[in-house]
C-alpha cells in the first residue's frame, strides 16, 4: 500500500529538503573554501619564514655566496655572489622590492604578523559557518522529529 503524505508532512518534507541542499551546497562549499584560504595563507606564511631562515644564515656567512640558479627545463649552473648584502623579495601583484637584509628581515616580520591576523579572522569565519552548520542540522531534527544527534555522530565528524 502507497502511503499518501498529508499536505503539513508535504510542507516539512520540502523544507528539509531544503535546508539539507542550503547546507550541502552552500554552507560546506563555504567552509571548504574558507579552509582552502587559510591553507593557502599558511603556506605564504611557511615560505616568508623559510626566507628569513635564509637570510639569517646569509648574515652568518660574511656576504658570499655559491649556489645554483635554474636555468629553465631543469638545467642548473654553479653560481657564485660576491655582494650577498641586498636581495630582491616578492611583495605580491608580480612585484619585487630590493632590500638589505636586515630590511627584508623587518618586512618578513611585518608581513607574517599581517598574515597571522588574516588567518586568525579566517579561523574565526570557518567557526561561524560551522555553527551555522550546526544550527541548521539541529532545526532538521527538530523539523523531522528526531532524537538528539548521538555522540557517535558527532564524533565521527558526521556533522562537519
Amino acid at each position: 500500500p502507497v502511503k499518501m503524505l498529508a499536505p503539513a508532512d508535504s510542507t516539512v518534507t520540502g523544507k528539509v529538503l531544503q535546508y539539507e541542499n542550503f547546507v550541502n551546497d552552500v554552507l560546506r562549499r563555504d567552509l571548504r573554501a574558507v579552509m582552502d584560504q587559510r591553507d593557502q595563507v599558511y603556506e605564504k606564511i611557511s615560505e616568508y619564514l623559510q626566507l628569513k631562515n635564509t637570510i639569517q644564515s646569509l648574515q652568518a656567512e660574511s656576504g658570499h655566496l655559491k649556489t645554483e640558479v635554474d636555468l629553465g627545463c631543469n638545467f642548473f649552473v654553479q653560481a657564485q655572489i660576491e655582494d650577498a648584502s641586498r636581495i630582491f623579495v616578492a611583495v605580491g601583484f608580480g612585484f619585487f622590492v630590493e632590500f638589505t637584509l636586515d630590511e627584508a628581515l623587518k618586512f618578513i616580520d611585518k608581513k607574517t604578523n599581517q598574515l597571522t591576523a588574516f588567518t586568525e579572522q579566517l579561523t574565526k569565519d570557518s567557526a561561524k559557518i560551522k555553527a551555522h552548520i550546526r544550527l541548521v542540522l539541529e532545526g532538521l531534527r527538530e523539523l523531522q522529529g528526531l532524537s538528539e544527534l548521538t555522540q557517535t555522530q558527532t564524533s565521527r565528524g558526521d556533522v562537519f
